[in-house]
């Protein structure tokens, strides 16, 4: 009787163990392939409306930028999609880009990411992989001195 009661409270512990749900991956917690386009339209409208930055993309296809924007965003996040761009120093090279002009991105990027509701922990992680790129955005961007 004690076994058989030891193997069923190993059972009920075990079947609690698996019944945890795991925590949603970023790019669910991102909304998904959904989420991910509506962040990269919401981030691309206040980068229009801000004229510190609208000027970097006066000669820019927005629909390639949304697109590579949302595969890059969704690649990082741990979605199915996969960056086929070149590296982000390459990118912004010939930009001029100063600190300022990055962080006034990043805000604008916390900001379209809270605007489509996405949560704390996951709007922490994505600026985090954000701020974590700015040596390789910002490598060969910076303005001549």
């Amino acid at each position: 009787m004690a076994r058989a009661c030891y193997w069923l409270m190993v059972l009920l512990l075990l079947s609690g163990c698996g019944s945890q749900a795991a925590s949603p991956s970023l790019y669910r917690q991102l909304g998904g392939q959904p989420g991910v386009e509506a962040i990269v339209h919401d981030f691309l409208i206040r980068m229009a409306d801000d004229a510190r930055l609208v000027g970097f993309f006066a000669h820019t296809n927005i629909d390639h930028l949304a697109d590579s924007l949302g595969d890059q965003l969704c690649e990082v996040s741990g979605g199915p999609c996969h960056y086929q761009g070149p590296p982000m120093d390459r990118v912004h090279q010939h930009m001029g880009l100063t600190d300022d002009d990055f962080y006034a991105m990043i805000g604008h990027l916390n900001k379209a990411l809270m605007a489509q509701g996405v949560p704390a922990g996951a709007r922490q992680r994505v600026i985090g992989i954000h701020l974590a790129a700015h040596e390789d955005v910002m490598r060969l961007a910076r303005p001549a001195h």
